[in-house]
């Protein structure tokens, strides 16, 4: 029987990955890391998408991998209307979707803008995508926001946090549908997911300003400081905007979108790295004890993930404070590569359902 070929494209806020699976088999992947002077040349995500699609390419033909070989190309899930989890067709309305940023803009639009315009070069190739960050189980309280005119929304790492959480209880020979974890990613994006029997209930909005800061991200300011600012008539809603997502956290703090300079920095002694460092680390544990309040203390796990999980002073500063709760439990890196692989490969076999984006 012919090995099946999935192309996986997941760009995320700082870098875009890109694999290729035979079957279940990993053959390539490849992380394609941009600077904060390269994305600073475009003034909006969708206008990456010519420099990201052309890097990939660059980096495919430079390994020699084919792409007229791929059955599926799949790529990380964008900002569209809120979905149930599980794998969709891209079809031209979600990319236009994500195009104008219908749910907002993220580096996560452009996985489904590019894998839509692979395939339809390649005959018979399926475009993909799989519990993008717009999925949605949150309960209904969760979304109450303090007044009518907002709400609280769902948009969190679901594909890397659901990958986490499955593998987690399958390495202890349970169901993650009879589980309560809190799963934390630490990537470009900072997001807590309270996970009730497999269904995550309530998370923190990580797009745009609402939990901890990350490396690029604000998280929740204080709301009377922002409209003042937005009224100050010294800032343009576009350069406020960029406060809140791309010019916030680590950036704005110490220069930096990447995480690992600052890592470096801490371990070299530099007091100003260490002071934001260990404020990341205090705001990452508020975030988890306010979930272990919405889980009602019936906690089976904490599990951290995403690529600042490498970072052992980070993760031991967070355990401090939160190991009273339950276990912690490190899975450095993510599987979001693999989850979007498996998915995919799934639909292509038939063993699994494809839905439709048809809002």
């Amino acid at each position: 029987m012919r090995d099946i070929n999935i192309l996986v494209i997941n760009p995320g806020s700082t870098s875009t990955k890109i694999a290729v699976y035979e079957d279940v088999r990993c053959i390539f992947l490849k992380t394609l890391r941009h600077s904060k002077e390269e994305l600073d040349q475009y003034k909006t995500v969708t206008e990456q998408y010519e420099f990201r699609k052309n890097a990939i390419l660059e980096e495919l033909k430079a390994d020699r991998i084919d792409l007229n070989n791929m059955a599926a190309i799949i790529g990380r899930g964008g900002l569209t209307y809120p979905l149930e989890s599980g794998v969709y067709e891209i079809n031209e309305r979600m990319v236009e979707h994500c195009k104008v940023g219908i749910s907002g803009m993220h580096a996560s639009n452009l996985g489904s803008m590019i894998a839509y315009e692979l395939a339809q070069e390649i005959p018979n190739a399926m475009a993909l995508t799989a519990d993008p960050v717009v999925t949605d189980e949150m309960n209904d309280i969760a979304r109450v926001s303090g007044h009518p005119n907002f709400e609280r929304r769902s948009i969190f790492h679901a594909l890397n946090q659901k990958a986490v959480a499955r593998q987690h209880a399958a390495k202890l020979g349970r169901l993650y549908s009879d589980m309560n974890l809190i799963v934390v990613h630490l990537g470009g994006g900072v997001s807590i997911g309270a996970h009730n029997n497999g269904r995550v209930i309530d998370a923190n909005n990580a797009l745009d300003g609402e939990g901890p800061f990350s490396p690029e991200r604000s998280g929740t300011l204080p709301a009377g400081q922002l409209v003042d600012m937005c009224f100050s008539n010294k800032y343009s809603k576009d350069e406020i905007k960029k406060m809140i997502t791309g010019e916030a956290g680590f950036v704005a703090y110490l220069g930096t979108n990447d995480a690992r300079d600052v890592e470096m920095a801490v371990n070299e002694g530099d007091e100003r790295a260490i002071f934001y460092h260990n404020a990341m680390a205090y705001q990452v544990s508020k975030a988890i004890g306010e979930m272990a309040t919405v889980l009602k203390g019936r906690v089976d796990g904490i599990l951290i993930t995403g690529g600042m999980a490498y970072d052992k002073t980070l993760m031991s500063l967070i355990r401090e404070r939160v190991d009273f709760i339950t276990q912690v439990y490190i899975y450095p890196g993510q599987d979001e590569m693999k989850a979007l692989a498996m998915n995919a490969l799934n639909v292509v076999r038939g063993e699994a359902k494809v839905r439709v984006y048809a809002r």
